[in-house]
Order: structure tokens, then C-alpha cells, then sequence
């Protein structure tokens, strides 16, 4: 009789945990310089952002939540191009949107390539990749004195095999914030 009111009482505080709901706060949209609401493609719970912290109100540090479009540090570029894609666009205006309510914040733009071409070369192409990922975030509001950009060409490859896959993945600007390691 005791198991039974046992595995009784345990299948009703299973079923209790199992039917609460949460709910997440409203926020408010974030938008760019045009006024266009781009809330339709980035995460509600992202962008509630809490000044002067980098935590939200659940205590997650919004910079490394997984569940946050801030954790999301790279924009990848195509072959030969420094042109941010529009798909990365909402990480862009996400990490602007931070650092503009983070006057204390600065960022560091990683600019990197594929192993192709010469060394000298690839160090320009990461150069120019840090630097439009820099600008774009001028275009938002960022303060110049919250950036820094650096190439390293070729030199920190995500992947070493020379598949277009790999080359793909190297092809990329990393954010960085200032005392983070890069991942």
C-alpha cells in the first residue's frame, strides 16, 4: 500500500512539473536606423537587455546564454568578399545594440581567411572583413572607441582541411569582447 501511495504521489509531482508553462517578459524591438522592425528574425528573449549589466534578469550572462543571439560571435564571409552577409545582420545589430547600451564595453573584430592565397594577401582580406564588420556597427551607433579590428589572415584557422566546407568556415570575422578569449 505504501509503494502505491509512493508511485501515486511521485506520477502527480511529475505531472506538476511537466505542465507548468513559462512565460517570457515582452520586448521591446529592436530596430535600425531606417526604423525597420527586425524583431520578426531575432529571438524576443535575446534582446532584454538590462543597462549596466551583463546579466539578464534570470542571472544568465547575456554575452555566453546559448539562448541569446549575443552568444552568436561570427559573421562568415564568401570567397574573396569582405561584405557582410544579410543573414548576419541581426548579430551585428544585436552586438551594436549591447555595446551602445554598454558605453563600458569594447569589442574586438577578428578578421580571418581560408588558407588560400599569399600571406600578405589574406592578412589584407581579414583586415577589410574586421573593418566592414566595424563600420556596419558605426552605421548602429557604436562609438569607434568601443572597437578594435585586427586580421589574422590565414594564421587561426576554425579548420585545417582544404575542403570548400572548411575553407568556408575559416572565411570569417570573430567578436570578441575585451578580456574574452576567443572561442
Amino acid at each position: 500500500m505504501k509503494k502505491l501511495a509512493a508511485s501515486l504521489l511521485m506520477t502527480a509531482l511529475l505531472a506538476a512539473c511537466a505542465s507548468q508553462q513559462t512565460t517570457q517578459p515582452p520586448v521591446a524591438p529592436i530596430t535600425d536606423k531606417t526604423g525597420t522592425d527586425t524583431s520578426a528574425t531575432t529571438n524576443p528573449a535575446t534582446v532584454d537587455l538590462t543597462k549596466g549589466s551583463t546579466t539578464d534578469a534570470k542571472g544568465y550572462n547575456v554575452l555566453t546564454d546559448p539562448n541569446n543571439i549575443l552568444s552568436s560571435r561570427r559573421i562568415y564571409f564568401d570567397y574573396d568578399s569582405y561584405s557582410v552577409k544579410p543573414e548576419f545582420n541581426d548579430v551585428v545589430e544585436a552586438h551594436s545594440k549591447y555595446l551602445n547600451e554598454h558605453k563600458e564595453a569594447k569589442l574586438i573584430v577578428q578578421g580571418n581567411t581560408d588558407n588560400r592565397g599569399t600571406a600578405e594577401y589574406n592578412l589584407a582580406l581579414g583586415q577589410k572583413r574586421a573593418d566592414a564588420v566595424k563600420k556596419q556597427m558605426n552605421a548602429l551607433g557604436v562609438n569607434d572607441s568601443q572597437l578594435e579590428t585586427v586580421s589574422f589572415g590565414k594564421e587561426k584557422p576554425l579548420e585545417g582541411a582544404d575542403t570548400e566546407e572548411a575553407w568556408a568556415r575559416n572565411r570569417r570575422a570573430e567578436l570578441v569582447y575585451d578580456g574574452e578569449a576567443a572561442k
